[in-house]
């Protein structure tokens, strides 16, 4: 059974920074992509950040310049490297991965607050 464990959420005073992490665990094969989502209150799920097999990578305009997504394929271990936080960045932040077989998996979630 595939489990991804996100961490690195928290509070953070705006324009600080958090580095997300997101591992995947059990018999995952041929991951496709990795990315992060996000949800903030009474709002859509929308994805923040992707990165493919071959380390294309595409931003929401929002975070582009600010957040910087990587992988670590040796460890099924997704980053999400977010700087110059702003209050609208407040959300839960979900890891999704996909791979070439059509399976797509999500983790719980982890919160993110900015805030004074």
């Amino acid at each position: 059974q595939v489990q991804l464990v996100e961490s690195g959420g928290g509070l953070v005073q705006p324009g600080g920074s958090l580095r997300l992490s997101c591992a995947a665990s059990g018999s995952i094969f041929s991951i496709n992509y990795m990315g992060w989502y996000r949800q903030a209150p009474e709002k859509q799920r929308e994805l923040v950040a992707a990165v493919t097999s071959d380390g294309s990578t595409n931003y929401v305009d929002s975070v582009k310049g600010r957040f910087t997504i990587s992988r670590d394929n040796a460890k099924n271990t997704v980053f999400l490297q977010m700087n110059s936080l702003k209050p609208e960045d407040t959300a839960v932040y979900y890891c999704n991965i996909g791979t070439r077989f059509g399976s797509v998996y999500w983790g719980k979630g982890t919160l993110v607050t900015v805030s004074l």
